[in-house]
């Protein structure tokens, strides 16, 4: 019953994507949609666990959080888009995955423990943010699937589900769910544009797949950079360096990456050029993402019906994989 050609992978539809999000996924998913039977999850669930009250920014997000991912390269006709919500059986398949972990084990979770400290939930900290990890192999599994392509963050999310996995097959003496494994970006987590460990929305330090020639250059020129370097002829800080790490991922050219880096070792080179050269860059690796994305912009209902097509097969399978639980479980009472 397994099926380790399947990828599931998915977003919270929060805002528009950014370029650690690119790095860290969407270039993966591109990557392996000829060689996998994909889905790509719209996590709207996952997302209302701290934007209860806000149900309106999620609804708004669906289509901008698709169009960045079809803008990216992921073909419709390769991948199969749908919303997390409209797929009852993942909640289900939840509630019977929670009698398979402990409340400590998810709380002791690192992803969910950054993720609590991020937000400053305090003592308030809703069950439902708690739970999303179990929630999390419910997405995976109800597909049956074994690879999912994400951030290095995200492994611990990943190692639960495969616990996950493996304790129910055990459990109820079944082989319905495969191995669980990510596929993780060479490129790891992308450092924020304030030199924040992490690119993020709520963080305010990103550089959206969206952001327009004259957006990324503004951006660029607040990046964080060596703190230490006050004049342009003092020797700057390569290493960890934000402008330069952006540089190593999006200018294709690396002899003036070499260049730009051998200068501004010795003091022989200011920000000013350092930042107009890596805006030149991003901006030409942004160009073809920009370019599709008008496509979908200009036709929502393109997107609508992507989602609403998508969702309906996934509903199939999700039945499918919920008999086969209830049947392993012996509970197809009728």
């Amino acid at each position: 019953m397994t099926n380790t050609k399947r990828i599931l992978t998915g977003d919270r539809p929060t805002g528009k994507m950014h370029l650690g999000h690119y790095v860290g996924s969407l270039q993966n998913r591109v990557k392996l949609q000829d060689e996998y039977e994909t889905f790509i999850m719209v996590a709207d669930v996952q997302a209302l666990t701290d934007n209860y009250d806000n149900p309106k920014k999620i609804q708004d997000n669906i289509l901008e959080t698709t169009m960045d991912n079809l803008a990216s390269g992921v073909d419709p006709k390769k991948a199969t888009f749908f919303i997390q919500s409209q797929i009852p059986e993942i909640a289900e398949l939840t509630v019977f995955f929670m009698n398979l972990v402990t409340h400590n084990q998810v709380l002791r979770n690192p992803t969910v423990k950054t993720e609590i400290a991020q937000k400053k939930f305090g003592e308030s900290v809703p069950f439902g943010f708690v739970a999303y990890p179990v929630s999390q192999a419910a997405d995976i599994l109800v597909l049956r699937a074994g690879l999912v392509p994400v951030g290095n963050d995200q492994a611990p999310m990943i190692e639960l589900a495969s616990e996950i996995s493996d304790r129910f097959n055990k459990t109820y003496k079944t082989n319905i769910f495969p191995k669980v494994e990510g596929y993780y970006s060479e490129a790891g987590r992308l450092i924020g544009t304030d030199g924040n460990a992490k690119m993020s929305k709520s963080l305010g330090n990103a550089i959206l797949l969206s952001d327009s020639e004259e957006e990324v250059i503004a951006k660029v020129k607040k990046m964080y950079t060596d703190p230490n370097r006050i004049r342009p002829t003092d020797p700057g800080k390569v290493e960890g360096n934000p402008v330069f790490i952006y540089h190593d991922l999006f200018n294709p050219d690396k002899n003036e990456v070499e260049d730009l880096k051998q200068r501004y070792l010795v003091g022989k080179v200011g920000d000013v050029e350092v930042k107009d050269k890596l805006s030149k860059a991003i901006n030409l690796y942004l160009d073809p993402i920009r370019e599709r994305r008008k496509l979908y912009e200009t036709n929502p209902q393109m997107v609508i019906d992507i989602l609403k097509e998508g969702t309906q097969k996934v509903r199939q399978e999700a039945k499918l994989t919920l008999k086969m639980v209830r049947e392993a479980m012996g509970i197809n009472y009728f």
